[in-house]
């Protein structure tokens, strides 16, 4: 028990300050690692971890007073268990239904909410919670002493008619305050750290439950759980890294193998850039920003982007055209034709004599072009271009002049028609174009284009193919035949490209995704390697604090042990913690049978597994930083021979120096080794009558309890004689059994002999004189040398043996008040 205490103050610093110094004092850890570690240890400000370390429930202390019950389980009238308050041990007997059990669920459920020992069981056994002799409200009710400056304290559990168990009101009162809504979240975190309850069902399951119940226990009691927490951060961090890192090597390998199966150029590229060791993530981001996809779906596209005028302009270019030629054609005559030949000359000669010869006196020009009136002076003169021997002077400028206004009045028709056709040709070579270059793009990039290119070659040589008046037909149909091949080639160019767009269109935001992915990867690589090397460091560490705070509590669970096992060949050695929160978790007991190391669990016997729950709850029951000064133990004793009963004896007595211990059991022979072995006890006797009403009554020993039977038969009036005295005299024999009995065992196992071959003698002891022989005379000797040893002490010892045994089958003739007398006196004589 001492290391239990010596723990307390182990456990009083806190886990993380301890990992802290040692992260300060590890010349070997990075100090990226370091840094992480440190930042782990600390919870966010506000954060649950935070408030949970800055929060205590403020229980201290506590020992139980009283357990009331009314109409709960076996007890149907309200009834009272009253506890002597502080440390000590109290046995609380009864045989099985009456109703002791009951105040120890009570008092569980008053505290904790629920019962262990209704776990997993059937619905219709949990649903038997209320008496059945009793209706109306259930209540149960927990009188408690703490420290502080209120130590009364009472906490109730109540239920009307028909609510169900998770119903009811829960309240608490301190001292004769009002009552409150119970504070279950102050006493949650203790309750699970230190429970202090224990019932039978649990025994078993300490040891072959689930391995992780016991780890995640003892780990709660040990305090870690803030490094728990801290790992987690960690490893969360060191998951959530290690996850992007193989989703991207992941969607890499998935993408290359499906672009593999893409035709369009810019999955080929991608599929390239993929397979490098290092892809090139510019060029692939450039790769992923490319609308165009390449040459080929860019001459597709420029396919789909060529533009014929409307077949409405056609028209009206096709009608101007016709209207131009037939003006042209009406206006045009050989001598029409002679007149604008020789107006143009004129003007040639005009114009030259105007800009390259020398000015003459009397310049005077006509409407055809001269200047005349008052600045008509500045007219020039010159050599005659053509014959080279006449002068082109003022009067043949004159001449010329009227001479060219007549030409241009006669043919301006024809120049009007002229120019109008000029214009007309001129819009369809503007309309016509150039052959585009797109089209031989598009051939390399798989669509045909020959018709559409014969069509289109034919529509650009359309103004200078032919005769004016013959072109608005050709122009039509031109026109036509190229706007179907036009449909035709843009209809496949679609549908290559939506071939090609429809196979890509999914990989480019892919890609994008990846690549996004793969930048924060890159970035993030440091930090990878650091939280695996901080997840190793502080798992290290965590389990180096769990085994030193570990071994003070072992070393107590081997002690209650080495206490029960008694004649055990079982030697319980190390108690490990093996794995963590997010592995396989379990307790490792180092077990040996018969000293072969290692051996299973499954060869020990119920008792031994039972002694060995006992050996793995207390040292975690009685923990000094537990809040609780308090254990209430639920029939232990079940399983558990007669040795290992003398063991929990002493067990429990050592724990009794410092804790209030309860322990419920329907055994006598707890409470007979605790009478036998002189354990300073407290024995309560619990008994059920009809209509579930239980009485408690403070237990004396049985000798004194068949003594006390038989003063009330002879006091009660009601029995007739010859019934009463046959009924005092059995009782006087059952007490002379009784002191032998406890004397028998007392002396025998004093002398060291084994607790089983104790059980041999008694069992063979048939009859009361042979149970008395063994007591005074011991093993071995016969029933016929009694009396000669039994007169050493006087003639009394004699008659109180032979009146005992035969007047409960004869009458015999003596006063029973004596014979009781002497029953008592010969049971303190086989006592002392």
């Amino acid at each position: 028990m001492n290391s239990v205490r010596e723990e307390s103050g182990a456990t009083s610093v806190r886990p993380a300050d301890v990992i802290t110094r040692r992260v300060d004092a590890d010349p070997d850890i990075p100090a990226a690692v370091a840094a992480l570690v440190r930042a782990a240890l600390d919870p966010p400000p506000g954060s649950a971890e935070s408030t949970a370390n800055a929060t205590s429930s403020g229980l201290d202390g506590v020992f139980l007073r009283a357990i009331r019950v009314r109409g709960f389980r076996g007890i149907g009238p309200e009834t009272t268990l009253e506890l002597p308050t502080g440390p000590g041990l109290t046995l609380v007997t009864g045989r099985n239904g009456s109703g002791k059990s009951s105040f120890a669920e009570a008092a569980e459920l008053a505290l904790t909410g629920g019962n262990r020992r209704w776990d997993g069981r059937s619905t219709a056994w949990r649903e038997g919670w209320r008496n059945l002799h009793r209706s109306g409200p259930v209540r149960v009710e927990l009188e408690l002493r703490t420290d502080g400056p209120e130590p009364a304290l009472t906490v109730a559990r109540e239920w009307d008619a028909e609510e169900p168990l998770p119903g009811g009101t829960w309240t608490q009162r301190h001292g004769d305050g009002p009552a409150q809504v119970f504070a279950s979240g102050d006493w949650a975190l203790p309750m699970e750290l230190y429970r202090p309850f224990l019932s039978y069902s649990e025994l078993g399951a300490l040891v072959d439950g689930k391995p992780s119940e016991l780890f995640d226990a003892l780990h709660q009691l040990l305090g870690l759980d803030e490094l728990i927490v801290a790992h987690e951060r960690i490893r969360v961090r060191r998951l959530d890294l290690e996850r992007a890192a193989r989703t991207a090597r992941r969607d890499r390998q998935t993408l290359l193998t499906e672009l593999a199966e893409v035709t369009d150029p810019r999955a080929r590229r991608a599929v390239a850039l993929l397979r490098e060791p290092a892809p090139d993530i510019a060029a692939l981001e450039t790769l992923v920003g490319d609308t165009a996809g390449g040459p080929e779906p860019a001459a597709l596209r420029a396919v789909l982007a060529l533009e014929l005028p409307s077949a409405g302009r056609i028209a009206a270019l096709a009608a101007r055209i016709s209207t131009a030629a037939a003006a042209v054609a009406a206006a045009t005559s050989p001598e029409m034709a002679a007149d604008l030949r020789v107006l143009d000359v004129l003007r040639a000669a005009y114009a030259h004599v105007t800009t390259h010869g020398p000015p003459a006196a009397d310049p005077a020009f006509s409407s055809a072009g001269s200047r005349t009136g008052p600045d008509a002076d500045d007219h020039r003169t010159a050599p005659c271009p053509v014959c080279g021997g006449g002068t082109l002077d003022r009067q043949w400028s004159l001449d010329t002049a009227a001479a060219i206004d007549g030409l241009s009045v006669r043919t301006a028709d024809l120049v009007r028609a002229r120019d109008e056709l000029t214009r007309a040709l001129a819009e369809l070579r503007v309309l016509t174009g150039e052959h585009p270059p797109a089209l031989a793009a598009a051939e390399t990039a798989g669509l045909d284009t020959v018709a559409l290119g014969e069509a289109w070659v034919r529509w650009v040589g359309l103004p200078e193919s032919g005769e004016p008046h013959e072109l608005p037909g050709r122009l039509r149909a031109e026109h036509e035949h190229l706007s179907a091949e036009l449909d035709f080639a843009q209809q496949c160019a679609g549908k290559e490209l939506d071939r090609l767009d429809e196979a890509w269109a999914p990989f480019a935001p892919r890609l994008s995704a990846w690549l996004q992915l793969t930048r924060t990867v890159t970035a993030q690589a440091a930090e990878r390697q650091t939280t695996r090397a901080a997840e190793e460091w502080l798992k290290a560490a965590t389990a180096r604090v769990r085994d030193e705070r570990l071994a003070p509590l072992a070393g107590t669970a081997r002690w209650v042990w080495q206490t029960l096992r008694q004649q055990s060949s079982v030697e319980l050695g190390g108690i490990h913690l093996q794995g963590n929160a997010n592995s396989a978790r379990r307790v490792q007991l180092e077990v040996t049978v018969d000293d072969v190391d290692g051996a299973a669990l499954g060869v020990m016997s119920q008792g031994e597994l039972h002694a060995l729950g006992l050996a793995l709850f207390l040292p975690r029951a009685t923990v000094a930083a537990s809040p609780f000064r308090f254990v209430v133990i639920d029939d232990p004793v079940q399983a558990m021979d007669p040795a290992k009963v003398d063991g929990l004896a002493r067990v429990l007595a050592t724990v009794a120096w410092e804790r209030q211990v309860v322990v419920f059991t329907h055994d006598d022979r707890l409470a007979e080794a605790v009478r036998r072995m002189q354990i300073d006890a407290r024995i309560v006797e619990v008994q059920r009558r009809e209509r579930s009403v239980v009485e408690v009554r403070l237990s004396s020993d049985p000798v004194h309890r068949y003594l006390d039977d038989a003063r009330a038969l002879l006091r009660t009036p009601q029995l007739p004689r010859t019934i009463a005295d046959e009924l005092v005299a059995t009782c006087c024999r059952s007490a002379l059994e009784a002191a032998s009995l406890a004397r028998a065992k007392r002396v025998l196992l004093g002398g060291g002999m084994d607790h089983r071959e104790v059980q041999r003698r008694i069992d063979r002891a048939q009859s009361t004189r042979a149970m008395v022989t063994l007591a005074v005379l011991g093993p071995g000797h016969r029933i016929e040398d009694l009396n000669k040893q039994l007169a050493k002490e006087g003639r009394w010892a004699v008659e109180v043996v032979r009146d005992a045994t035969a007047g409960a089958h004869v009458p015999i003739d003596r006063d029973l008040a004596e014979l009781i007398a002497d029953t008592e006196r010969f049971a303190e004589w086989l006592a002392g």
